[in-house]
């Protein structure tokens, strides 16, 4: 039903513009062909025109995107699927959407808006890439440094073993370990620095830059390399570099100042025929890099601008892209993103999964960096699709299945409203006009 409304309406819009657009022809070759209409013809094509009808196609594929998300959302509500959601999208260089659906607490009377702030999880892996490869820019650190360079009492094997650990390697979860090594210690609250002398006793499962083993102690560990590295702490690394110059003023990185928030979504667990209000906790709060932030879809929103390449006064495209190298390969079929339409291949890079697809009929592979974060029962996901100047993000108060599904959905969606995109000049006249959140 969404789909046929969707084409009906963009069927109209485009008949609507090619009759205006033949009435526009048959005028202009109506008029007499003097010097001054010359001149004037042509100083139109050095400034071009912004078409109202264009103008107003852009406004109703807005409108009729925003009502899609709304139908989707509230229909995982109504089947129990969620308790709710912060969404945001970015198109370009515009928030076209970031909002909330849902309760942030299900027996209480108060809904999750584009401010309401999340537990990200894992999404917190995709700023800490993004600091290092920051800093790399900075030649304050190289993908090359050795982690026992910058944590003496870190071990992991014999000593040459040790010493091939580099901070690329962290980052890319190949240092060796085990799959998920000590994330009990993390969420026992253990310090870092306790966490890295008890690598000692692990045996390494491959040679350092060998296998993909996802972690979170292991990968944690740059927040100690970064603290070196600068003599600042990656709070007042990340704020300073990005959360402040971004206007994202929702995100914090302690336990305390979640705690002391008022417009919090809660967590959820399921119960027979409903769901129950969790409490917070404070877990990953000693490893903010591996799980540790919390953020609203309005912060996600203009993070997902700036990893767009939208404020290269921060850091320029070259750098930024580094975070998004494939590093290594996600090998298997097992993941609920490896069963995604189109799926071609995973790798992982920088605190990133980067994934191939093919779109439609397409036979030219794109491009999408992804993550997924869940931790004390929340459930979030982002995709950034650069080829398409396009992010989602979705962060949900509840550990559901939808997580699983809810990027592709969102993207299909997205793509049978703007099947017929407005031009490029129309979009940049609009981006502040019609920014629904600045």
């Amino acid at each position: 039903m969404l789909r046929n409304n969707i084409l009906v309406r963009t069927s109209i819009y485009i008949l609507v513009i090619i009759v205006f657009t033949y009435i526009g022809f048959s005028i202009i070759s109506s008029q007499s062909d003097t010097e001054s209409n010359k001149a004037d013809f042509s100083s139109n094509l050095e400034e071009p025109l912004i078409d109202p009808l264009e103008v107003e196609l852009y406004k109703l594929q807005q409108r009729d995107l925003q009502i899609a998300v709304q139908e989707y959302f509230e229909k995982a509500i109504a089947a129990g699927d969620i308790v709710g959601a912060g969404v945001s999208i970015v198109k370009g260089d515009s928030i076209v959407i970031s909002d909330g659906f849902g309760k942030r607490d299900i027996n209480q009377n108060n809904p999750i808006d584009g401010e309401t702030v999340f537990r990200l999880g894992s999404l917190s892996k995709g700023f800490a890439g993004v600091l290092a490869a920051n800093l790399k820019s900075e030649g304050k650190l190289h993908w090359e440094d050795k982690v026992s360079d910058f944590i003496p009492t870190f071990r992991l094997g014999d000593k040459n073993n040790t010493e091939n650990i580099t901070l690329a390697n962290i980052l890319s979860h190949t240092s060796g370990t085990p799959y998920h090594s000590y994330t009990n210690l993390v969420e026992a609250g253990l310090p870092l620095t306790k966490i890295a002398e008890r690598f000692k006793d692990v045996v390494p499962i491959s040679k350092p830059g060998m296998m993909y083993s996802y972690q979170n102690a292991m990968f944690a560990l740059c927040e100690e390399v970064i603290y070196k590295a600068t003599g600042q702490n990656i709070s007042t690394s990340l704020t300073n570099r990005f959360f402040k110059p971004l206007g994202m003023k929702n995100i914090n990185m302690d336990y305390e100042a979640l705690a002391s928030e008022d417009n919090v979504a809660l967590p959820h667990s399921p119960i027979k025929n409903g769901w129950r209000t969790l409490s917070l906790n404070s877990n990953y709060y000693n490893a903010i890099a591996a799980g540790g932030i919390n953020a609203s879809a309005l912060d996600m929103a203009k993070w997902m601008r700036f990893l767009l390449g939208h404020n290269p006064e921060l850091m320029n495209k070259t750098a930024l892209l580094e975070t998004f190298n494939p590093f290594v390969e996600i090998k298997g079929s097992s993941k609920y993103y490896q069963r995604w339409p189109g799926h071609l291949k995973s790798h992982y890079g920088f605190g990133w999964r980067i994934h191939t697809f093919l779109e439609d009929e397409s036979d030219t592979p794109k491009t999408v960096w992804h993550h997924g974060g869940s931790v004390n029962n929340y459930r979030n996901e982002i995709a950034v699709y650069p080829d398409s100047d396009l992010g989602i993000c979705v962060l949900l108060n509840s550990n559901s299945k939808l997580a699983r599904t809810v990027i592709p959905d969102l993207h299909q969606i997205i793509k049978e409203v703007y099947n017929t995109p407005a031009p490029s000049t129309v979009h940049n006249h609009l981006k502040n006009a019609d920014n629904p959140t600045g």
